[in-house]
Order: C-alpha cells, then structure tokens, then sequence
C-alpha cells in the first residue's frame, strides 16, 4: 500500500471495521470469551494490511460473523 493510495470508501470502511472490533473487544472481555476478543483484535488490525475496497468488505463480514459461529 502506497501513502496515496487510500480512498474515501476505504477510509470508511477501515473506520467501521476498527469499531464494531473495539466492541467485539469489550463484549468479548466482559463475558470472558475469548472468540470475540481475537475477531476484535482482528477487525482492528487488517485495514492497515488491506488495500482493496472489496476486499475490506468481504474480511470485515467474515470476522465481524466468525465469533458466532464459534464457541471458545
């Protein structure tokens, strides 16, 4: 990822993703499971690695799914 290359859509995207995972994050520490505080963790962290509008989207509904599909 080059420093101009960010969009307004992924920009609002990666905003988006960072908050439903900083909430994942809480819910997953105060009911102590331990899936939504990795989905969370990672809902933060991929937008930095991903450049692609689309791409954004489809990792972001997998991991924003991925904690209630699991049960650890």
């Amino acid at each position: 990822m080059t420093a101009g290359s960010f969009d307004a859509g992924s920009l609002v995207a990666g905003i988006v993703a960072g908050a439903i995972g900083v909430g994942y994050i809480m819910y997953g520490r105060r009911q102590t499971r331990f899936a939504p505080v990795i989905a969370g963790i990672l809902l933060c962290a991929y937008p930095y690695f991903v450049d692609s509008l689309l791409w954004l989207c489809v990792i972001g509904a997998v991991l924003a799914v991925a904690p209630f599909l699991t049960d650890f």
